[in-house]
């Protein structure tokens, strides 16, 4: 099999934003891989190489190459991660991820041979946390499962008392541990958007209408793009845990306390 050496564009992501942070140095310490996860693909061969990939790196992978094996499992939604194609057997690959975030907070990363052009937003919308494109190297999987475990995970270096700061002058977000991450004009837009927020889910088309663009009611690939780079440009300068979340049709939200400065 060539798929443990092939390039891959593995953020399915238009543009510029398809050139994943995965590999970008300087990235913070990522978090350790989980326990145990679940490995939903039909694909069996692939499947099995995965799986003993994973395996070496210390994680427990149950494989089901149905979508329906696995919700009529004993425990479907006690795993700590899940791996998905969308092209399986049973209930849909974006039916599944709906049927999962109901139930679980656990990450869950789709990997898909699916070119569809509205592939990245359906699986965002519906509650996964990242999407692939195949082919993707092993190391890849790996490494994408670690961000995500860090963006889920608590971290021990924010201190629940501190804010993030936003400096309107300096163009900067100060981090609690006192990191201080420079922000470009469509940065802020959406920073100051989440600001006056106070807590509240922002809505995409008030993220459009700050941003001077145009108001749309289907998928909005640029600004889920916009959303990500400013996620991984802070998640690249510190270990906290990056309070920017998606809400499923929606908006967008900062779970954390943020004042101006």
């Amino acid at each position: 099999m060539t798929m443990l050496s092939e390039p891959t564009d593995t953020a399915g992501l238009p543009g510029p934003a398809s050139q994943h942070a995965l590999n970008t140095p300087g990235s913070a310490p990522a978090a350790a891989l989980p326990s145990s996860l679940a490995l939903v693909e039909d694909d069996i061969e692939y499947a099995e190489y995965l799986a003993q990939y994973l395996h070496e790196q210390g994680v427990e992978v149950h494989r089901y190459g149905d979508s329906n094996d696995l919700l009529a499992d004993r425990s479907p939604y006690d795993y700590g991660f899940y791996l998905l194609d969308l092209t399986l057997p049973g209930v849909d690959g974006v039916e599944l991820i709906r049927i999962l975030r109901k139930r679980t907070t656990a990450g869950i990363i789709v990997v898909t041979g699916r070119r569809d052009t509205d592939v990245f937003e359906r699986v965002m919308e519906a509650g996964a946390d990242m999407h692939l494109s195949k082919p993707v190297r092993f190391e890849q999987v790996s490494m994408a499962i670690k961000a995500v475990q860090r963006r889920s995970s608590p971290n021990p270096v924010q201190n629940p008392g501190l804010s993030w700061k936003l400096d309107t002058l300096q163009a900067e977000l100060q981090a609690p541990d006192g990191t201080r991450i420079g922000l470009s004009g469509t940065d802020m837009a959406v920073m100051e958007c989440l600001l006056e927020a106070n807590g509240a889910v922002v809505s995409k088309n008030t993220l459009n209408e700050r941003l001077g663009r145009p108001l749309t009611e289907g998928p909005d690939n640029g600004l889920n793009a916009t959303i990500y780079r400013l996620r991984r440009r802070i998640e690249q300068a510190t270990p906290v845990h990056v309070p920017l979340h998606s809400q499923s049709r929606k908006g967008y939200q900062f779970r954390a306390a943020l004042v101006r400065v």
